[in-house]
């Protein structure tokens, strides 16, 4: 499809709306714009916006589309860049809408245990609002520190929470959103239930920002859990770790706020660099297991019940860590992989696929029989306790760049590929974005495919909203 061009009175236009010193040309703000933190592009990838603008209203972004549709300029929404998809990437130039002047938390609504937030808010300053009036936003990601609300809600965006808690969809409970043609739709609201008709918000959650721009956000609290301790068990391999997943959830009838797998080389990697003295000798595989509640006695009694079903699986050794500060350092190995990986294996593709939980060994055997065939290493870690995994493909330092990137290629087919036969998919938390886009269009079954494609054609006739994300029209 072609688009039409930003021209000097577009851009006096987008300043009209927004207020000269909100739009920027300059080649500073567009080079910020122009990545995020997907492995796979290169060095010198750049996709460079025309123009960057930041509205500070619903009116605003109303307005800024209704001008891009009607010179068919493509839109790309943004937030703080954590995306690992390619998701926040302006492929076709035109403009960015930067989220960064919607970044107010409206309201902390005890009485409903809600909050209404505008989507530029980084997620942990929501949790931390929330704490002040005993309550927590449990739907967050493993980048609490740096994502924003607006992009966790684009991605449905999930976490270590996520076996307790679930992903951010269970807690959207309204959205203000702007279609590409402008129009402003209000879509649920404070309330716990509601089948008045189709449930158009949760079109939008996980939508990649192609259907409209989010404008504002009302998220369900919970009750904060002030009461928390993590374990960390160590297993020979990965089966027998794997294996006392369920031996805890559906035999056991513990129900963790989080079970975090970790390979051997995650593991390793991450306490060297952390300078972190644990245990590695004989490690095949880690879990981390996290249990919370608001009674002290029965957190007591669930570390001691995780602690036997954990011994009763097959852990040589657990470590118990039942204060703030025991509790941070044996999660700083978790949170620390990305970077201790980075540091002595920078060129590097990470995935985020999800299959059932009891097909995690199947794909670490598989894992292993790529690393023997295709000569590279494959780090994994992930969510145990929802199947959701991100193997890591390294580049070793011998190879030669134009002979990893074709091996890259090779990898994730057959990756995915094993993921679909197992009854998995290839993105829980990241998303499609540019980064999978070939994958899923040929993995994703066609009258679904077909479907998508329909409903995109139906709000965004001109296509100007995030295009060359998740699928090609």
């Amino acid at each position: 499809m072609g688009y039409g061009a930003v021209t000097e009175k577009i851009i006096l236009e987008l300043a009209e709306i927004a207020g000269a010193s909100h739009v920027w040309t300059t080649e500073e703000k567009r080079e910020a714009c122009s990545r995020d933190e997907t492995t796979t592009l290169r060095p010198e990838e750049r996709f460079m916006p025309d123009v960057v603008v930041a509205p500070s209203s619903a009116r605003e972004v109303s307005e800024i589309l209704q001008t891009a549709n009607k010179y068919k300029i493509p839109v790309t929404p943004r937030g703080g860049g954590t995306g690992l998809s390619g998701g926040a990437l302006a492929l076709r130039g035109g403009i960015v809408i930067s989220d960064e002047r919607l970044n107010r938390i409206i309201e902390i609504d005890e009485e409903n245990m809600a909050v209404v937030t505008e989507p530029g808010v980084i997620t942990s300053e929501i949790n931390a609002a929330a704490a002040e009036k005993g309550l927590a936003y449990t739907g967050y990601p493993m980048s609490v520190l740096s994502c924003h609300i607006g992009g966790n809600v684009a991605e449905n965006a999930g976490g270590g929470n996520a076996v307790k808690y679930g992903v951010t969809m269970r807690y959207v409970l309204g959205l203000e959103v702007v279609l590409p043609t402008g129009e402003i739709l209000t879509l649920g609201g404070k309330l716990m239930k509601d089948v008045s008709g189709y449930s158009l918000k949760e079109l939008f959650v996980g939508s990649e920002g192609t259907l409209g721009y989010v404008t504002k956000i009302i998220l369900r609290l919970q009750p904060l859990m002030r009461n928390r301790a993590a374990l960390l068990a160590l297993f020979a391999d990965t089966a027998g770790a794997i294996a006392a997943v369920p031996r805890m959830m559906a035999r056991g009838g513990l129900i963790p706020s989080s079970i975090e797998y970790i390979d051997a080389y995650c593991y390793v990697k991450a306490c060297e660099f952390l300078n972190e003295e644990l245990p590695t000798e004989g490690v095949g595989a880690v879990l981390l297991v996290e249990v919370d509640g608001s009674d002290q006695d029965a957190l007591d009694n669930d570390i001691e019940r995780a602690g036997e079903l954990l011994k009763a699986g097959g852990a040589s050794e657990i470590y118990v860590a039942d204060t703030r500060f025991t509790r941070e350092r044996i999660w700083a190995v978790r949170r620390n992989i990305d970077e201790a990986l980075r540091v002595t294996d920078p060129v590097q593709t990470d995935e985020d696929i999800v299959v059932p939980i009891s097909k995690i060994p199947d794909i670490a055997r598989g894992l292993k029989e790529m690393e023997r065939r295709f000569g590279v290493r494959a780090a994994n870690f992930g969510h145990a306790g929802d199947g959701n995994l991100h193997p890591t493909f390294l580049k070793p330092t011998d190879m030669m760049m134009e002979r990893w990137q074709s091996v890259e290629t090779e990898i994730e087919w057959e990756l995915f590929r094993m993921t679909a036969e197992l009854g998995g998919v290839i993105s829980g938390e990241h998303g499609i974005g540019s980064k999978r886009k070939k994958y899923f269009a040929e993995l994703c079954p066609r009258e679904n495919l077909e479907l998508m494609k329909k409903i995109k054609k139906a709000l965004d006739p001109n296509n100007i909203m995030n295009p060359g994300k998740i699928f090609d029209l």
